[in-house]
């Protein structure tokens, strides 16, 4: 079934109008909370400097790239970012990203600028589905980042996590000393709940984060 943007906002009024910058969508609402929508792998969302669209097959090479020009920042928090990378762990996570949206158990965005270069990620994942709710991850290549791009980014994921999912709920999490992805979730509007103890593991340490949530009505 396929339903437009406007479709959408009008089924989830509160929606914000980021929404209306998703093309080419392919949806259906649940009607269940466990319910996993059908959503087309050829979507693209954009908005000002940054499109989206799900990870294909000729995104492995600039993925690596990007990952090994990160370590000394991305690799500072994400610990799957680290020296030992390599070319084949970029195939394998676009496979991985391929088939995980296929079955709606993640939805991972390649983060593009307007010349189509590759420049990071964003996407949806640790689905409750019992309470309706997700995860909002998101990173940007060392090269490119403070311009802006992650938080672009964050407001078309969360506004497709609204509309095209139907969540009530989306949350950032990010350790306590991790400021530019916290400065990321505050530029949004995302709220900070509390920081949660012993939240993360950093290479086995644990550490507190900072947990953020959005809502439809929230104006990403």
């Amino acid at each position: 079934m396929k339903v437009s943007a406007a479709e959408l906002r009008r089924r989830l009024p509160g929606v914000p109008a980021a929404t209306g910058m998703i093309r080419a969508m392919t949806a259906r609402i649940p009607d269940l909370p466990d319910a996993a929508p059908a959503i087309d792998p050829a979507i693209e969302l954009g908005s000002g400097p940054v499109l989206l669209r799900p990870y294909r097959e000729g995104d492995a090479a600039p993925l690596y790239a990007a990952v090994r020009e990160s370590l000394a920042t991305v690799g500072r928090w994400m610990t799957w970012c680290h020296d030992g990378y390599a070319a084949g762990d970029s195939s394998n996570w676009v496979a991985r990203c391929a088939a995980a949206w296929r079955s709606g158990e993640e939805y991972a965005f390649a983060i593009h600028d307007t010349r189509g270069e590759y420049i990071g990620a964003s996407g949806l994942n640790h689905f409750n589905r019992v309470h309706n709710f997700a995860n909002l991850g998101y990173w940007i290549r060392e090269s490119r980042q403070r311009r802006g791009f992650a938080t672009a980014a964050v407001r078309l994921t969360a506004a497709f996590g609204f509309a095209a999912l139907g969540l009530t709920r989306i949350e950032i999490v990010a350790a306590v000393d991790n400021r530019p992805s916290r400065r990321v979730a505050e530029r949004v509007g995302a709220q900070l709940e509390c920081v949660a103890r012993n939240r993360l593991l950093l290479r086995g340490v644990p550490v507190a984060a900072a947990v953020y949530s959005l809502v439809p009505h929230d104006a990403v």
